[in-house]
């Protein structure tokens, strides 16, 4: 695979120090509810896994897997389940984790797709908001950052098939 020079947009340090803030405050916003933490795969299961220890909640976790993107750089704006939730959430507080969100349209149809199996309340949490991009009338109810509209990879975010494993977000220059 080649490898151009790296353009690191947020550093590994950054992403613990946010990600640790972040679910402290989600921890105190579900104390007293029944948390369901949706992870969406592929692309948040770093972001998720480092999250849910960061919240000092009872939290009970499940994962969906969506698509949108194949391998493209750019939304296909058609979204299909792949794997879908195995768990009912009826009465549950969701809350829903994605790396990132651009054009909304995953998300938005995430959100919907929830509220209709019975879930209390659904609010979103992504690593990433890339609100120039944005396509619907969705905003992250919790976000680590915002970033220009710019393609990025790492923690958890991919090209291709690669570069989820890697611990900061970049991209090339």
């Amino acid at each position: 695979m080649e490898e151009r020079k790296r353009n690191i947009i947020i550093s590994e340090e950054e992403i613990k120090n946010k990600v640790s803030e972040l679910g402290a405050i989600i921890g105190d916003d579900y104390k007293d509810k029944k948390l369901y933490v949706l992870s969406l795969l592929r692309g948040s299961f770093i972001y998720a896994a480092d999250l849910v220890r960061a919240i000092d909640a009872p939290a009970k976790i499940g994962f969906m897997t969506t698509s949108s993107y194949g391998h493209s750089e750019t939304s296909s704006g058609k979204v299909k389940v792949v794997n879908d939730i195995s768990d009912d959430v009826t009465g549950y507080d969701v809350l829903i984790v994605d790396d990132i969100v651009d054009t909304g349209i995953t998300m938005e149809f995430v959100v919907d797709y929830i509220k209709g199996k019975g879930a209390n309340s659904v609010k979103t949490c992504v690593l990433l908001d890339k609100p120039t991009r944005r396509k619907v009338d969705i905003r992250p109810d919790y976000c680590c950052f915002e970033i220009p509209d710019v393609f990025v990879v790492g923690y958890g975010l991919n090209y291709g098939d690669y570069y989820r494993n890697i611990p900061y977000v970049f991209n090339w220059e």
